[in-house]
Formats: structure tokens, sequence, C-alpha cells
């Protein structure tokens, strides 16, 4: 009775095991699948200047600073962007971003940011309902109707960033904005490698994002209305 115990603990200890593999091997391996399976999209700002027919430059939000002007992550993607957009990789700039509360308003400050360096406001387009990087996606090719672009944004967020963008079914490449080391960037990349297997599957499920609403087509005149 004791060895048909013993046989008994060990294979509950053996599935237990195999369990914890999976646990940890599937997360691992959905978060190599998002790198690998976007990496030849990654190019360089010449290298994205050369691409024929890019609509739009879409360039993803992040934080704002109290006194309304970005943060050092969010002023290197947007200088990223405009020189994107000055060298001729696409005619028009999308900013995407949170605008879910009054007092806070990302797009504003990276069109105004745009503006003050030299891009005209007709060129501007701004999505204020870009709350998360998979709605940004959704809205571009639904609301603005785009189909082909460049993402600017951090080297460790444009992997899952064009892993989206692909199921979404944009013929996208990225160009990463990165000079410098931020703090806290550890902790970014452990939050990087949960959110790859959030959106791993998003991209399967397609929720409809927040808002959605009237087509602004890119191949149009830019929304950022300045006063």
């Amino acid at each position: 009775m004791a060895k048909k115990s013993r046989k008994n603990l060990t294979k509950i200890f053996l599935w237990l095991f195999i369990l914890a593999l999976l646990v940890v091997a599937i997360p691992v391996g959905i978060n190599d699948w998002v790198i690998q399976s976007t990496a030849s999209r990654i190019v360089t700002v010449e290298k994205a200047a050369a691409l024929p027919d890019v609509e739009c430059i879409l360039v993803l939000g992040c934080a704002v600073r109290p006194d309304g002007t970005p943060s050092p992550m969010l002023a290197e993607r947007l200088d990223r962007g405009v020189e994107l957009y000055e060298n001729g990789a696409a005619p028009k700039l999308l900013m995407s971003g949170d605008n879910g509360q009054v007092e806070y308003n990302e797009v504003v400050t990276m069109g105004n940011y745009a503006l003050e360096k030299g891009v005209p406001s007709q060129d501007i387009f701004l999505d204020y309902a870009g709350f998360s990087t998979y709605e940004s996606m959704y809205r571009a090719k639904e609301i603005f109707q785009a189909k082909k672009i460049l993402i600017v944004t951090q080297k460790y967020h444009l992997h899952r960033a064009l892993y989206i963008a692909k199921a979404m079914g944009l013929d996208a490449y990225g160009v990463a904005c990165d000079t410098q080391v931020y703090a806290g960037q550890t902790n970014r990349d452990v939050r990087e490698i949960l959110a790859r297997n959030k959106d791993f599957l998003t991209s399967i499920f397609k929720p409809k994002p927040t808002y959605l609403g009237d087509p602004v087509p890119v191949s149009g005149p830019g929304n950022f209305i300045t006063e």
C-alpha cells in the first residue's frame, strides 16, 4: 500500500513539474515569437525613407508632463517621427495617444511639438483614442484607413506594435528611436513580456477598441486644427 502511495505521489509531482514548465515555457515562447517574427520589419531611417508608398508615420504616445510638455521618451519618439517626415519617408504624421481625461492630453502635446518643428498642420493627424498599442493599430486601419505605415517608438515596444499591426492587416515597418537609456527600463522590459503575451491573444480575437467613429483618411488633410 505504501509503495502504491509513493508511486501516486511521484506521478503527481511529475505532472506538477510538467505543468510548471508549461507555465514558464509558453509565455517565454510567445515572447520570443513576437520578437523574432517582427525583427526583419525594424529598419533604419535611411531604409525607411526608401520604402515606397508609405502613407503615414504613426508615432505612439507616452507620458506627458504636468506642464503639458512631452516626457523625454515621448520627445525622442516625436523627434524620430519628424526626422522621418523631413526625409520624405511619408507625407503625413499620425499621433496616437491617450486623451481619456480632460486634463490629460498626449496627442495635442504631440501635435504642437511637430508643429513647432515645422510640420504643417494639414500633414498632422491626431488619434485621441489610442489608449493602448492595440487600439492605436486598430484605429490606424479602421479610422484613418491606412494600409502601409511606419511605426515609431522605442525598440522594446516596437516588436509588439509591429506584431499587432500585422495581425490587423497593416503593411507596417518600424523605426526605433533609442538615443539613451532611461531609468526603470528593466521594469519596462519585464512588463513588456507580459504585454506581448496579452496582445498575442488580443491579436487573435481582435476585440473592438474603446471608440471607433467616422473615417478620417490619412490620404486627406490632417485633422489637427490649430487656433
